[in-house]
């Protein structure tokens, strides 16, 4: 019913949760046990195909696998001495397992020596590993479709979380000759002012040490053209930060049209039966849109579509176009660079006047 009646509203951030209820006994309570690794099914074996790199900067971003000396090509064969189903594969035995210790058994790769048996802690949550997986595997994409040119941050949402990975990583790309900023996704938050402030930064000059790379003034400011990606699940405070991109002329946007979601909560709110409801009540208002953001979004620049053919095939759609719109611009208004040493001046010593004869 009240779901029904926060659905009347037409306003954004009015939500109802069901009261949570652990059935059961304590250990039924416990979370699936996940590696950190992708498995997939061979000839009736589970065979480890690839162990997640994690990030070493997110101490959540870290497989149980790595460091083990476990090898993908390897043959998961029993999970606590039970063997592992050759159709359902070990999830079942994992069940229950996260954040406990656990044995596992490897059969290495064909004609690599004998089975191994290593103790791990399944994780109860691979959301930042695989998050930061994909981050990297987007980077890098990035880097080859740009020729090195371009800088990529991905920011998950702006709160605490998406504050951090913006900073992460920041001062590395920036040092790119173009940025993109990648806002698909994005949870939103309440932060989206400060990078805005980082991101409307000029470079002045430059800091030059001897023996070390120049770094420019101000500090961490973009060198060139800026390009954000954003799509329909660009929401809330990410309405905001992809509008303050147009508004300010920060640079275009590429993708869909956002979320549209600017009437934010103050908070959630249990009620006496343990359900959970927010109350939106702060609403978001800019001199262009006027109230329009809520319930429409902000329309991208470039309006790009990535189809589930795209997903399917591995095409970069909209991240590509992004690329290649950055490029474009980077000819037409060269990055920022240092000084080069041709016109030092010269501090030595003039040459003494000749003595008279």
């Amino acid at each position: 019913l009240l779901r029904e009646v926060l659905g009347e509203l037409g306003t954004s951030h009015a939500y109802v949760s069901a009261a949570r209820r652990n059935e059961g006994p304590a250990h039924y309570q416990r979370r699936q046990g996940l590696l950190g690794a992708n498995l997939v099914r061979r000839d009736g074996n589970w065979m480890l195909k690839r162990i997640l790199p994690g990030d070493s900067s997110d101490s959540k971003a870290r497989s149980p696998l790595a460091g083990t000396g476990i090898r993908a090509g390897a043959v998961l064969t029993h999970v606590d001495g039970r063997p592992v189903d050759p159709v359902t594969g070990p999830y079942p035995l994992l069940a229950g397992a996260g954040g406990t210790t656990v044995e596992l058994t490897f059969r290495p790769a064909e004609g690599e020596g004998r089975s191994r048996r290593v103790a791990v802690v399944p994780l109860i949550d691979e959301r930042p590993l695989r998050y930061q997986d994909w981050v990297a595997k987007r980077r890098q994409v990035v880097r080859e479709l740009s020729g090195g040119h371009c800088g990529y941050l991905h920011i998950p949402d702006l709160g605490g979380s998406g504050w951090a990975q913006f900073n992460r990583d920041l001062r590395m790309e920036v040092s790119r000759p173009a940025l993109i900023i990648d806002v698909r996704g994005n949870a939103g938050g309440h932060i989206s002012e400060l990078v805005v402030e980082t991101l409307t930064r000029r470079i002045l000059g430059w800091d030059l040490t001897r023996n070390a790379q120049p770094v420019s003034y101000a500090s961490n400011a973009p060198r060139g053209p800026i390009v954000a990606l954003a799509d329909e699940a660009t929401s809330s405070d990410g309405d905001m930060i992809t509008a303050a991109f147009k508004l300010l002329k920060i640079g275009p946007v590429v993708g869909q049209r956002t979320w549209g979601g600017v009437v934010g909560m103050t908070g959630r709110h249990r009620l006496g039966d343990g359900s959970v409801i927010t109350v939106p009540m702060n609403a978001a208002w800019f001199d262009a849109y006027g109230w329009s953001v809520e319930n429409h979004g902000v329309a991208p620049d470039l309006e790009i579509l990535r189809t589930p053919l795209d997903w399917a095939e591995g095409r970069h759609a909209q991240l590509d176009d992004a690329i290649q719109l950055s490029l474009d611009l980077l000819r037409s208004r060269p990055a920022a660079s240092p000084p080069d040493y041709s016109d030092v001046p010269d501090r030595t010593r003039p040459k003494l006047p000749p003595r008279p004869s």
